[in-house]
């Protein structure tokens, strides 16, 4: 019977395998979860998150504000790890289904699309962030703005429809 010995390359190869499929195996298993549950969902971003539906007219100024002050809340997405509440709040009528932002946001959306589009590379980038709307099913193209409340808080500015 002859032996045949593995090279050092082959089981380099071969181990190479098995840790990508146990990676996946585990990422699997989390998509298996799902993120339907709240519970879920706050064990995985470790914030609370929340929802509320608006009217983008009745927070224009709140988000023009957000949307202003995009080029400074880029760096503090970028270095958020932790957060003890995320609010999204839904522009139900700014959404792309009903024709995008209302004129007086569109305008500043715009004036700002270049900080906006890094901002929304920022939150994708960012695990607690990309889990939270995830979970809520908001797209980052579709964040305008986050704003910085307290410590701790961020509020998620989202021209979408909550999915039902």
């Amino acid at each position: 019977m002859a032996t045949t010995s593995i090279s050092p390359k082959r089981r380099l190869q071969a181990a190479t395998v098995m840790a990508f499929l146990a990676v996946a195996g585990s990422a699997a298993g989390l998509k298996a979860q799902g993120l339907e549950s709240t519970e879920t969902v706050n064990r995985i971003v470790g914030s609370q998150v929340k929802q509320e539906e608006t009217n983008a007219t009745a927070e224009a100024a709140n988000v023009n504000t957000a949307i202003d002050r995009t080029r400074e809340n880029i760096g503090t997405v970028r270095k958020t790890s932790k957060l003890d509440k995320v609010d999204i709040v839904f522009l139900t009528d700014a959404a792309r289904s009903e024709g995008g932002p209302p004129p007086e946001i569109e305008s500043k959306v715009k004036q700002h699309q270049d900080d906006i589009a890094e901002l929304r590379k920022e939150i994708e980038a960012n695990a607690l962030l990309f889990n939270a709307i995830e979970s809520r099913r908001v797209q980052a193209q579709d964040v305008l703005a986050v704003e910085f409340d307290d410590p701790g808080k961020i509020v998620i500015y989202a021209a979408a429809k909550p999915s039902n």
